[in-house]
């Protein structure tokens, strides 16, 4: 099966335009190891976007966030995560993913199957996108920016599922995971590297 050309990454902002978003209070905090949320607006279910410091260099993270069957270890709601097509051209790598996740609501176990076609920017950027699964939408991005001695990472995650459940009730559960999520990441990138 041939993978059909996927949408190009948005142009990755300057450095000094995306942390100008941050108060030096919060890049401060993300250099002691926070990781910082904010929310956005989205019409059919949450929209949330981490950001963390990786006090590693982004040819050194690279290799790791694109080595999908790790991210079993960074996300443990993420049970089962295989590449399974890969196409490459000059500048970008496509591939399509396949993914399940486990995620507990109170007595309930509800468990998700997705394919998604991935894009990625060598150093830059990964573009994740549904193709098919059990959410009516589901989009996240990954990007690296240099900071510091080393790299902000951020991850935007837009998801609906495809029972009705309130907007507000998937975007809490994303601001509760994801934190947890997201420093699990920050403890792997850095031990494969010995740094704390």
């Amino acid at each position: 099966m041939v993978v059909s050309k996927a949408p190009v990454i948005r142009e990755v902002r300057p450095v000094n335009d995306f942390l100008a978003q941050f108060s030096s209070r919060d890049q401060i905090a993300l250099l002691r190891g926070d990781v910082l949320l904010k929310s956005q607006t989205s019409q059919d279910g949450g929209a949330v976007t981490a950001y963390m410091y990786v006090p590693l260099a982004r040819p050194q993270i690279w290799p790791q966030v694109t080595n999908y069957s790790c991210w079993t270890q960074y996300f443990p709601n993420i049970i089962h995560s295989e590449v399974i097509e890969t196409v490459k051209t000059a500048t970008q790598r496509y591939r399509r993913l396949y993914q399940v996740g486990r995620k507990g609501f109170m007595l309930l176990t509800a468990q998700v199957e997705i394919y998604l076609k991935v894009v990625e920017t060598t150093c830059e950027a990964i573009q994740f996108r549904l193709e098919q699964g059990t959410f009516s939408h589901f989009a996240a991005d990954l990007h690296l920016q240099d900071f510091n001695q080393g790299t902000l990472l951020s991850y935007s995650v837009q998801a609906a599922p495809t029972i009705p459940v309130p907007s507000f009730l998937i975007e809490q559960a994303m601001k509760t995971d994801l934190p947890g999520n997201m420093r699990q990441m920050r403890q792997v990138l850095c031990a494969r590297y010995g740094v704390a």
